[in-house]
């Protein structure tokens, strides 16, 4: 009951945050900078304990950041000015100092250190980064302005999904869904998640009036996160089995670590963007 009430507790003030976030873009970039810096943190920490693993934890966690601010910059005028690409520059310089690095540090496995350094900021701080992307759209006058209902859909899709999915395989689960990698999950359940975020993306639709994407685009994005989603927090089952822990870290009382919290984002983030500009070109 404790464990429960402590969970139910951490997972309101997470809720709050981060729907809190996106009614300000410097909230928003604040919030999710944090969030980058702190799960990339975790990461790299849990893959140094694997034998002949040393990844420079300061250095990624440092790149990423800047790397979400970096995209910040790029998408938007929220730092005033025009938008540069030059902005990415010491990033990049930053992946090659990281690459060139192991020439110099005589590490017993450099390779699995350059696939874990490059694993961190292509699997963490790029989908996080993409963020900036759903955030700051440009309107037909050439004007930027920050959009707080696609990113925060993204986010309330997963947690309709993830809620749906719980309920439904509680009561009618019967067949497992990926059994190697996570045993609690059924079929039933994904199905009925899925059932609840088409519902949600209908009503959001609805109450719209296709002013921002009709009908079926609205299905469609929330199909996307529902089926990339599961795939994020498969993944990230995987990582932890194979690591043989149960929770990736102990920040969110109740909840684990911040890869246990944003799992099924770390793949929906990136699917959604793809699915906007596929629609953007038809």
């Amino acid at each position: 009951m404790k464990n429960l009430i402590v969970r139910t507790i951490t997972g309101a003030i997470f809720v709050a945050a981060v729907v809190a976030s996106f009614l300000r873009p410097e909230a928003m970039v604040l919030l999710f900078s944090v969030v980058t810096g702190l799960t990339v943190w975790e990461f790299t920490g849990l893959v140094n304990e694997r034998p002949a693993v040393t990844v420079n934890r300061f250095i990624s966690t440092v790149a990423a950041v800047y790397f979400f601010f970096s995209m910040t910059y790029f998408c938007s005028d929220l730092y005033g000015g025009s938008a540069k690409s030059v902005v990415f520059i010491p990033y990049l310089v930053t992946v090659v100092y990281l690459l060139v690095a192991e020439l110099y540090a005589k590490q017993a496995d450099p390779i699995n250190n350059w696939a874990y350094t490059m694993l961190s900021q292509m699997c963490i701080a790029l989908p996080f980064s993409l963020l900036n992307v759903l955030a700051f759209t440009a309107t037909p006058d050439g004007q930027v302005r920050f959009n707080t209902l696609l990113p925060l859909s993204v986010f309330v899709f997963l947690w309709i999904n993830d809620t749906g999915a719980y309920c439904v395989g509680s009561l009618l689960g019967r067949h497992k869904l990926f059994p190697r990698v996570s045993p609690g999950k059924s079929w039933e359940g994904s199905v009925g998640g899925a059932v609840f975020v088409l519902a949600a993306a209908y009503a959001v639709s609805y109450y719209l009036d296709g002013t921002m994407l009709t009908m079926p685009q609205w299905l469609g994005l929330g199909l996307v996160v529902v089926i990339f989603g599961t795939w994020g927090d498969l993944v990230e089952s995987l990582f932890k089995r194979t690591l043989g822990i149960k929770d990736s870290g102990s920040i969110l009382p109740g909840h684990g670590g911040m890869l246990d919290r944003f799992d099924s984002s770390l793949l929906a983030i990136p699917a959604a963007v793809v699915y906007l500009y596929t629609l953007s070109m038809f």
